[in-house]
């Protein structure tokens, strides 16, 4: 068994319960992103704001992910991306 194998048969409890968290507290979770984006984005009066949003976009998506791969068993389809304001 190789090292990647190995590795990977280790992290997949932890996954499973990243899944079941995300799953379980991702309003909690999309909640403390926007506080999070809008404090830096404050912090850096706006100098970073089309990064900022663009992190916590895809921040919301990997919990998203996270989630559902959990209940279903698979990727969900990706959501079609908002055009740039």
């Amino acid at each position: 068994m190789s090292f990647l194998d190995t590795l990977k048969a280790k992290l997949s409890p932890a996954k499973d319960k990243v899944g079941d968290l995300a799953q379980q507290h991702g309003d909690k979770i999309d909640h403390g992103l926007e506080k999070a984006a809008r404090t830096v984005d404050q912090k850096t009066k706006g100098k970073y704001s089309d990064k900022i949003e663009s992190g916590t976009r895809k921040a919301r998506e990997a919990v998203e992910r996270l989630s559902h791969k959990h209940d279903e068993g698979g990727t969900p389809p990706t959501p079609p991306t908002p055009p740039a304001s």
